[in-house]
């Protein structure tokens, strides 16, 4: 067995990486593998790797090769790589472009199988074969074209990821034009060479998958010029009101379409037009638990040229199944981060489409697209009471809860509210008693779910005028809500250890400004909060963000 001691990273034959973060070599070896692993782990000392066959089947989908992947191994690796690695990671690529679907008639698909052994277990599968109408070879398989989605979602639960090349049906066209200057400010705009090439990719690829960019990059950008390039009728669906008004100011600022030709589709307005925003919200809107969501006829029953899932990580299970029935539309998912904490990004591939462009946080911030980050976590003691409350909790739960909302934590945000006198600073956290005590603690108005959207947009805008420097939010401002003066976010409770919900918050501040972003999250010491913040790390690991931790009175 070869031995290189001054590579980075240890190829296990359970198809871990471990990789050395005080290696000189770690950034490259980062670099390399990222497209085709997803981080698992991120110590101080080590960063754990997997490959895993999401990981790779989107890198292929990406327009990555095999090649690559094995290059990054071979070369950054300390001793020779186990062999079972490297043939499983060339089986599991090599799967994707094994099933390629494509249009035989209006009312019929043709499912074609390279490999005769995956291409004999699809036509044995009971649960598939209600699925396929007729196999008229060994290797090709006649398909309804209703049984377009749900045939993709089955044969990926089965390990076997289907190119869709099958085209889709075309909407009413609508044509318009992105405005070389801004209509209210009269700036110059153009859209970003890697905004471009993200529109680029996503029409090459046949107009269906996802597109990942960091908050602030410009992703609602890239959405307007692929709807611009495609030219059809557009459904655009947000993750709540604000957002779906902020898609309705951005369409009308840098575009030449007319305000009556956007149609709002929320719980205020039901306005179908050709270009028409409605929310996730609304959509999966019912009475009654089992009743049905009449709504959903929105995206199934309208003949859409395009459909735009924006914040594409937070789509919710029923619409999963709505976008099932109509596969023949062009879908296009945005998203900060493909991670889902329930454990559908198998859906997503299969439904929305694969990941057609991605670009690391950390090389938007070096080219100055977004704001240079400081990622700080801040242990900060429990009050004697507090302590004892938490240690005799019942359940994790009610302990996690009683940590998170730590009293301490006040008088930290207001000592770290000092020191950044005169930025624009927001105060984040997950449970409402909290934040209502903090925004009093502190004299700042508090945004939640229960404020109507007139009001919370009104906070927005006096925030972006400068006429407000500090506000006090709950999850309701972690999507879609653009505040480019905020350059502090103190996060002071959060949702389980969600990686998803950690990157949504950094991106609050990421917004260009000239001056670095300061983030930081308040971590109750000896505590359950400490369990889950190292799983909320791992988003910010992966990105490349170096993450600070600190003892407060230190």
């Amino acid at each position: 067995m070869s031995y290189n001691p001054e590579r980075p990273m240890i190829v296990q034959g359970d198809h871990s990486l471990l990789l050395e973060t005080h290696n000189t070599r770690f950034h490259a070896a980062r670099d390399a593998i990222s497209p085709f692993a997803e981080l698992e782990k991120s110590q101080e000392h080590i960063h754990s790797y997997r490959l895993n066959p999401l990981s790779l089947w989107n890198a292929a989908a990406a327009g990555h090769t095999l090649e690559e992947a094995e290059a990054a191994l071979l070369h950054y690796s300390k001793y020779t790589v186990p062999p079972n690695v490297l043939e499983e990671m060339r089986h599991t690529f090599n799967r994707y472009g094994q099933l390629i679907l494509t249009k035989d008639d209006e009312a019929t698909l043709r499912l074609s199988i390279v490999d005769p052994f995956i291409a004999a277990q699809v036509s044995r599968d009971e649960k598939l074969a209600v699925m396929i109408r007729e196999q008229i070879d060994e290797d090709l398989f006649l398909i309804d074209t209703a049984q377009r989605g749900p045939l993709k979602h089955a044969l990926i639960k089965l390990g076997f990821p289907v190119d869709d090349q099958a085209g889709f049906n075309d909407g009413a066209q609508f044509n318009f034009n992105l405005r070389s200057h801004t209509l209210s400010e009269d700036h110059a705009f153009e859209l970003r060479s890697y905004q471009q090439e993200a529109v680029d990719s996503f029409v090459a690829s046949g107009s269906h998958g996802v597109i990942v960019l960091a908050c602030g990059a410009g992703k609602t950008l890239v959405g307007m010029a692929a709807m611009a390039r495609i030219g059809m009728n557009t459904l655009i669906i947000t993750p709540n009101t604000a957002a779906a008004h902020q898609w309705h100011a951005e369409l009308c600022d840098k575009t030449d379409m007319d305000a009556t030709q956007i149609g709002e589709y929320t719980g205020a307005r039901k306005d179908i037009q050709p270009i028409t925003i409605a929310t996730y919200q609304m959509l999966t809107y019912r009475d009654q638990q089992n009743d049905e969501m009449p709504h959903m006829a929105l995206i199934t029953k309208h003949e859409w040229g395009l459909i735009i899932f924006d914040e594409v990580h937070v789509l919710p299970a029923p619409v999963f199944r709505a976008v099932s029935e109509i596969q023949a539309r062009r879908r296009l998912g945005l998203t900060a981060t493909l991670i889902r904490e329930d454990g559908l990004e198998r859906d997503v591939f299969s439904l929305i489409g694969p990941k057609r462009y991605d670009l690391p946080w950390r090389e938007l911030e070096q080219s100055g697209h977004i704001a240079k980050a400081h990622c700080i976590e801040i242990r900060v003691p429990m009050a004697k009471d507090d302590h004892f409350a938490h240690a005799t909790a019942e359940d994790r739960h009610k302990a996690y809860r009683i940590a998170a909302e730590n009293r301490v934590k006040d008088h930290v945000a207001e000592a770290l509210i000092e020191k950044h006198n005169g930025e624009g600073i927001l105060v984040i956290g997950q449970y409402i008693k909290q934040l209502t005590r903090i925004a009093e603690h502190l004299g700042a108005p508090v945004i939640t779910g229960r404020m109507s959207s007139k009001e919370r947009e009104r906070l927005y805008a006096a925030f972006r005028a400068g006429d407000l420097r500090l506000l006090v939010v709950s999850k309701v401002a972690n999507y879609a809500i653009d505040l480019p003066d905020a350059s502090v976010a103190i996060q002071i409770s959060g949702a389980f250890g969600s990686r998803q919900e950690e990157a949504q918050r950094l991106g609050r501040i990421l917004r260009p400004k000239g001056g670095p972003a300061y983030f930081y999250t308040l971590v109750s010491d000896h505590s359950d909060e400490l369990k889950f913040a190292s799983n909320r790390q791992r988003f910010l690991a992966e990105q490349g963000y170096d993450y600070m931790i600190e003892d407060w009175g230190d």
